[in-house]
Order: structure tokens, then sequence, then C-alpha cells
């Protein structure tokens, strides 16, 4: 038995003295630091005083209820989340969130937000997403019997898209510049929870990061030791600052000694995390070019990830799309087929081509099921075949 959630309150991440009550979740922000221009987040705190440290005897495994003491409040029924296999190849390690139930890493945020949700007595949820978020969102909704409305892109792939309505949510595809005051207007309207952001700069759901903390857990147990970097694909941040503050606890409660540096792996054909730490700013907005990583190509970014990368003395690494196919071809000949976006961490690794003392691990996020194109190709049919005509 792990125990219970001992999640006491919410944070300001723009000023961490500016405390907030556990519930409801500030799904817009900090209201206090906020601004026109900038939004904060705010994290939950927990009361480290009374964990008892035996947690961390257990062996990582599917569900991460196990964890529940450093958890928010999990309501919502686990579909097996966690315990996803690190494997080694070339001298790195690979953490493979593709074998979480609906093949990626958000379904670790969404038990967490989809319970937030069962706490506050929403009747519904609703999230803006083409791919990954919208998925794991609808299934974890499903599992819990709530209705889930999903705002997707008309460019997402259709088998994606068919992902999403296998679970029964409410699927509209609409202009991507119209989903998020769709979205808000859901939330005020209707009194959905919302999973996914409403803020000029990101902020998304306050405790979904949490459970993307579990990943630092697993690490720790996996290796007998905290990882000396860790490279993670980065869109808007949160499973970077999540997996960093899951290393930043084991060191507060004295567990480890010391904490990875944190590698933000961002499309070069965007890059806002890349930008707002290169300019010394709390986030960014950039202009948005071309990239088929769909899963993690934006062009707004968020305050999480700036901190998790400065206070790690970590670095932004900006990576192309020929860099990530490259990255994703390799791990596929390994037997591990990662999303394109899924790949961006070992891409960033490779560009940096440094050394560094002790274990590195890229974290990869999703399964290459998810992206463009994939089942849209057509392979001809080869009668007659014999041994004769095969390529050796």
């Amino acid at each position: 038995m792990t125990g219970s959630s001992l999640a006491i309150r919410q944070r300001s991440l723009g000023d961490p003295s500016i405390e907030f009550p556990l519930s409801p979740p500030l799904t817009r922000g900090c209201p206090r630091t906020s601004t026109d221009q900038i939004a904060y987040p705010v994290e939950v705190v927990y009361d480290y005083a009374r964990l008892d440290k035996g947690l961390f005897d257990q062996a990582p495994g599917p569900d991460i209820g196990r964890w529940s003491p450093l958890l928010p409040p999990l309501e919502a029924p686990t579909l097996g989340e966690g315990g996803t296999p690190l494997l080694e190849f070339d001298g790195i390690y690979l953490k493979d969130e593709s074998q979480n139930p609906t093949w990626s890493h958000k379904d670790r945020l969404n038990r967490v937000a989809i319970s937030a949700a069962l706490a506050e007595g929403a009747p519904g949820v609703v999230v803006a997403s083409s791919g990954n978020h919208g998925a794991s969102t609808a299934a974890y909704a499903a599992r819990a019997g709530l209705p889930a409305i999903v705002l997707a892109s008309a460019q997402s792939p259709a088998g994606v898209q068919a992902f999403v309505r296998a679970y029964g949510a409410q699927v509209y595809s609409v202009p991507v510049d119209e989903r998020w005051p769709l979205l808000r207007e859901i939330v005020d309207r209707l009194g959905y929870h919302p999973i996914s952001n409403q803020t000029v700069t990101h902020t998304g759901h306050p405790y979904g990061p949490e459970g993307y903390k579990t990943i630092a857990y697993e690490l720790f147990l996996q290796l007998g030791r905290v990882p000396a970097v860790v490279f993670a694909p980065t869109g808007y941040a949160e499973l970077l600052f999540g997996t960093w503050k899951g290393f930043t606890e084991l060191r507060l409660l004295g567990l480890a000694e010391a904490t990875p540096r944190m590698f933000s792996c961002e499309p070069a054909a965007g890059g806002p995390n890349a930008r707002a730490l290169a300019e010394g700013t709390p986030a960014a907005i950039v202009e948005l070019g071309a990239s088929e990583a769909y899963g993690i190509a934006g062009s707004v970014g968020g305050h999480r990830g700036v901190l998790a990368v400065r206070d790690s003395g970590g670095e932004a690494v900006l990576v192309t799309d020929e860099e990530m196919r490259a990255a994703q071809r390799d791990l596929a000949r390994q037997g591990v087929w990662q999303e394109l976006s899924g790949a961006a961490g070992l891409a960033g690794y490779r560009k940096l081509r440094r050394d560094f003392d002790g274990p590195v691990v890229c974290i990869g996020t999703s399964s290459g099921f998810k992206d463009m194109g994939v089942g849209e190709e057509v392979f001809p049919v080869r009668a007659g075949l014999t041994v004769a005509d095969l390529a050796p």
C-alpha cells in the first residue's frame, strides 16, 4: 500500500512565495503574477516531511498510482500507464514511452489531469490537440466515464483522428487559430474541465506535469542512480519540467546527491524554449516554420521549460526534421519505432556530439504509428515471387 496523496497546495512559478489552495486547479495560471504578455504556471506542493521513503523500495511497474503520495489525488482509474522499459543503445539509454496504453508519454499526464476533473465534479473534459494528447485524454476520460471534446486540427493524420474517435470522444476539426478561443468558451459556458492550455504563453493543467515526475522515479530505480543528462523532446515542456521536478524531489528527500542536466530538444522550425533561454525571458512566442514533427512543433512556449533547463545547467538544442528522421530510422533498425517527434531527444544528443560523465538518457515519447502519412503508402503485390528474386 503506497498511501494517500501528500499534496497540500499550489504555488506560483512566477513567484514561489505566492501560494494557493490545492483546489480548484488553476488551469489559467497564476492570477497574481501573469500579465497580458506572459502567463506563469503553478505547481503542486507536497508535505515531504510525512513521506515514507520506503516508497522507493518498490520496483517500477505499470500504474503510476504506486507513487500516489507524491502525486495529486488520483480519482481516475488506471489504464496501466508507466513502468516503461529503459533500453540501451550504443552506450546510451532510451526511455521508451511508446509502451504506454495509448502509445505515448501523455498517459502519465492524463491519469492525473482526468483525476482532477473527477475531483472537481466536472461534467466533461475538453482538450485542443492534434495527436497524442487528444488520444490520451479521450482514453482516460472514457475509462473514467466522462464525456470528452477534442478540438483537432484538420491537418492532423487521419489515422490519429480515427484513434481519438475510437474512444467515443466528440472530435471536431477546426482551424488552428480558432481552437483555443473555442476551448475557453466550452470551459466557461459548459463547465468542462480543460486538459490543455488557455493562456497567452503556456501554462496548461497545473497537475499534469506531476504525472511526468514518475519518469524520474523510474529512471532512478532502473539505473540505480540518477543519470548525468536527460534529452527530452520538447513542445510546451511539460515533460521536461515534470521529469526535472521528479529528480529535484529525489535530491530533496536525500535519496540522490545530484540531479541531471536537462536538455530541451525542439524542432529548428520553431523553438520557443530555445528563444526564451537565449534572450533571458520567462517564455517566448516565435514564428513557426514547416516541420513534420507536429507533436512538438509549436510557436508558443512556457515558463516551465525555461526553469528546467536553466536551473539544471542544461541547454536548449534545435534539431531539423532530417536529424530527427535519421534518429528515428536508426532506432527502428534496432527494433524501436518512434514517432518523428519522439526521436527528437536522440537527435539532440547526437547533434551535440559531446561526452558526459555518467548515464545519458533520451526520452522517446510516442509510437511511429502517429506520424504524418503512415498507412497512406500503397505497396505493390509481387505475384510469382521466388527466392531468386529476393535481395540479399
